[in-house]
């Protein structure tokens, strides 16, 4: 501490400096170094982005290979599930996105280079674009601004303007506009694509059999005459029970389920297990301790009984 020829060390030498928040040079160039990555790179394989390309709601773009391993084979779900956050669920959730390749600057780079099939801008880092929902096409957004219409200057398929999707955008506007659009379509039983959401046939006609079968039940239904399946060795006459619906669409689901009851009602009765529990002799006489098991019961003495 002394006579050593060195210095105490104070305290603001000695406490860190605190944190300060980056500058706004410094978010703009973390922002650009995130979009050249995101606009060569898949984020969850990490390999370049290459056609098929096809992008979610949020406008991130991936390799349609990467998607089809998720959702197939479950490949890299867990850095999948990170990064979509669970919006991908089907390749509903996703559409193609149709860029048209600069065939020159591709071939300086080596690796795609895209552009605007209008103006010919570059679509890629620091560029503004969007593509249309449902073809996919993709323009520069000088390109849609200046032409209107609804529809796509490539295939003329008619669009809403709310289905312009921003590519890669960093602006907080854009990123609330996506998020609305995507509950609103959930709402609505849609998905990113405009095609209903996985799962929503199944729910229905999981629906329209339970409607029917109470309805059958009960009779609730005015002026629809509802005959009760006939009982033939064990099985259903679904002929009879079909032909009592009106509905033709109804009558063959409904003779579907009813088919199905018997195939499952036969397996159950021929299974060995079951059989094997029960004996193939007349139960009707006595037959003692050779009785199986399900029959052999405890029977008390004739004198203790009272």
């Amino acid at each position: 501490m002394g006579n050593d020829g060195g210095s105490i060390p104070t305290r603001r030498e000695l406490v860190k400096e605190a944190a300060r928040n980056p500058s706004a040079s410094q978010v703009k160039e973390s922002q650009q170094e995130q979009q050249a990555y995101h606009w060569t790179t898949d984020p969850i394989s990490h390999k370049p982005l290459a056609q098929p390309v096809v992008s979610d709601s949020s406008g991130k773009l991936y390799n349609k290979e990467t998607i089809l391993e998720y959702l197939v084979e479950g490949a890299r779900k867990e850095e999948a599930d990170s990064v979509t956050q669970g919006a991908i669920k089907s390749l509903k959730d996703v559409v193609e996105v149709k860029f048209e390749v600069d065939d020159e600057a591709s071939a300086k780079a080596n690796h795609q280079v895209w552009k605007c099939p209008v103006t010919g801008d570059r679509l890629g880092p620091g560029s503004k674009a969007a593509y249309l929902v449902p073809c996919g096409h993709a323009f520069s957004g000088s390109a849609i601004k200046e032409v209107s219409g609804g529809k796509c200057l490539t295939c003329e398929t008619e669009y809403a303007s709310n289905d312009v999707i921003p590519i890669l955008s960093v602006a907080t506007t854009d990123a609330v506009r996506l998020s609305l659009r995507a509950k609103t379509l959930q709402e609505k039983g849609l998905s990113h694509s405009l095609k209903k959401a996985a799962g929503g046939k199944k729910r229905k006609k999981k629906d329209e059999v339970s409607e029917f079968m109470s309805d059958a039940a009960g009779g609730k239904k005015a002026g629809t005459k509802h005959v009760a399946p006939k009982v033939s060795n064990g099985t259903h006459d679904t002929a009879a029970s079909s032909m009592a619906i009106n509905n033709a669409s109804t009558a063959s689901l409904t003779a579907k389920v009813l088919e199905e009851q018997d195939r499952a009602k036969k397996r159950k009765l021929e299974n060995e297990n079951v059989r094997s529990l029960f004996s193939s002799r007349d139960q009707s006489k006595p037959i003692g301790k050779s009785s199986d098991f399900m029959t052999r019961g405890f029977s008390v003495p004739t004198g203790d009984r009272r």
